[in-house]
């Protein structure tokens, strides 16, 4: 039987088989069931598996072959290099600008380095030390492993690219170039490179011969003359210089007013005024000198938009159009400060120097005290000043009554109050006033034609804000630019349809003829 070939119809099984078993898989050792390979089939028969033996190990293994020209010379093995030692002080450098956000615009395109390591993947930001900067340069973010998403992913070298875009901690750094050693790495690596991408500023400024724009900018501040200065450089080269001004704040034309000498000091450092009083012993008066304390201070704080809401808000930069600065301020010159009148008389020397030697002046005359070109003297014992030049048509006032020991009362024009009593002529005005809450605002104003006194009413409105009522008491009104010795009233010429009569430094505008009784 095992002679025969191996073709259809020629096997047979065999008659002789009693056993028609399988041999078991499974096997003990120590008390655990293995899995073992199987070495007989079906029947008992030994199976025939690709196995060598012991024995045919052990001649494989001390086999030498033998050539026609000798023993064959085994290769040396390739030299193994970890990555450690093979990427060691390998540093990819990219050039990058920081773009700064909306609350921090100082950082607006600040250029800085990104080193990345190729031993360890980690990455480590610098600023790029610049001249025109009072930024000093430094570390950013410190080498480590940048987070590139929120499911623990970093950033590799396969991100880095010229003209990529990185976000890293909150920051975003656009990479604009790197080193050439850099460029042929990555491209040894297959990763094609962008071109470099020029600042526009910068490439304007190196072909304009224009400025760079990270150089300090000069920028002529208005009030300097001809002197073109940062905030760096006025720091600098302004700090602890300093122009004092003697002042009068005259405010007599108000109730109990007086002429009082003050110190007006600007400080050119950042621009500040500050305002001192002048005590002298026993002036009666709080040892308080400053009046105006250290601050910047606008020349019309009233010139702002009508949408501001004054109200509830202050004003701030950004509503002020103007402050004050040294041209605003000279001998002879009366300064507005926060609605005080300040009449500057004299300086010191080194106000005298900044002056010729910034804007050309060489008259420091002091001026006279008065801004009406009155000499100001000392208060009277009565606490009222006599001026010696007025004559009988004084005011009807305590001016009047002072000039004697036994107070007398004014004269009155009998003939124009027996003529005229109880003429009275009433008009309806408005409030010519830049403020919005003012525009809506409606007087009745009541002009008594014998003694020519003037008496304002301020009708009441619901839900406007404003307590109506009496605005100004019976008094008689000055026109404005008349002088304390010899006031000029007002008339019933000056009262017609679109006058505008300045009540008190409260220009009211006339509508129309109420009333005539």
């Amino acid at each position: 039987m095992d002679g025969l070939p191996f073709l259809p119809g020629n096997s047979y099984g065999n008659p002789t088989r009693t056993q028609f078993h399988r041999s078991q898989t499974l096997g003990y050792v120590n008390g655990y069931a293995l899995k073992k390979r199987p070495t007989h089939g079906i029947g008992g028969e030994a199976l025939n598996y690709n196995q060598l033996s012991e024995k045919e190990l052990n001649e494989l293994a001390s086999y030498n072959p033998t050539l026609t020209y000798g023993q064959a010379k085994r290769s040396a093995p390739t030299p193994f290099v970890p990555s450690y030692v093979a990427l060691d002080k390998k540093i990819l450098r990219f050039r990058a600008w920081l773009i700064g956000t909306v609350h921090e615009p100082e950082e607006f395109k600040r250029k800085v380095d990104i080193l990345y390591f190729l031993v360890d993947d980690s990455m480590m930001i610098v600023e790029t030390p610049d001249e025109g900067t009072a930024l000093k340069p430094g570390k950013l973010v410190s080498r480590q492993r940048m987070p590139k998403n929120d499911f623990g992913g970093t950033y590799t070298w396969k991100d880095l690219n010229v003209d990529a875009t990185l976000v890293i901690y909150g920051r975003v750094y656009h990479i604009y170039d790197c080193d050439p050693w850099t460029k042929d790495w990555l491209e040894s690596e297959g990763v094609l490179v962008s071109q470099p991408i020029v600042d526009p500023l910068e490439s304007s400024a190196l072909t304009n011969g224009h400025q760079h724009e990270n150089e300090p900018k000069s920028t002529t501040k208005k009030g300097q003359g001809d002197i073109a200065i940062d905030k760096l450089r006025q720091f600098l080269e302004m700090d602890r210089k300093v122009l004092r001004f003697y002042c009068i704040w005259d405010d007599r034309d108000q109730m109990f007013g007086d002429a009082r000498k003050f110190i007006l000091h600007y400080y050119l450092v950042n621009d500040t005024v500050e305002v001192r009083e002048v005590h002298t012993p026993n002036d009666g008066r709080d040892p308080f000198p400053i009046l105006i304390s250290r601050q910047r201070v606008p020349k019309d704080r009233y010139d702002v938009a009508s949408t501001f809401p004054a109200v509830i808000l202050e004003l701030s930069d950004s509503e002020v159009r103007e402050y004050f600065s040294p041209p605003d301020f000279g001998i002879g010159k009366t300064v507005q400060i926060y609605n005080r009148r300040f009449f500057i008389y004299d300086c010191d020397d080194f106000t005298k120097a900044y002056y010729w030697k910034n804007f050309g002046l060489t008259d420091f005359t002091p001026a006279s005290f008065d801004t009406k070109g009155k000499a100001i003297k000392q208060n009277d014992s009565n606490g009222f000043a006599e001026f010696a030049d007025a004559g009988d048509d004084l005011p009807d006032n305590t001016i009047h009554s002072c000039r004697t020991l036994l107070m007398q009362p004014p004269r009155t024009e009998f003939s124009k109050i027996a003529d005229k009593d109880g003429l009275v002529l009433r008009y309806e005005a408005k409030y010519d006033s830049r403020r919005p809450e003012d525009k809506g605002r409606r007087f009745i104003i009541s002009y008594f034609v014998s003694d020519d006194m003037i008496s304002i009413y301020e009708p009441p409105v619901k839900n406007s804000g404003i307590i109506g009522g009496k605005f100004l008491e019976k008094t008689r009104v000055a026109r404005p630019g008349s002088t304390a010795e010899r006031p000029l009233f007002y008339n019933p010429g000056d009262f017609y349809i679109g006058a505008v009569v300045d009540v008190f430094k409260h220009p009211l505008s006339l509508l129309m003829l109420t009333t005539l009784y």
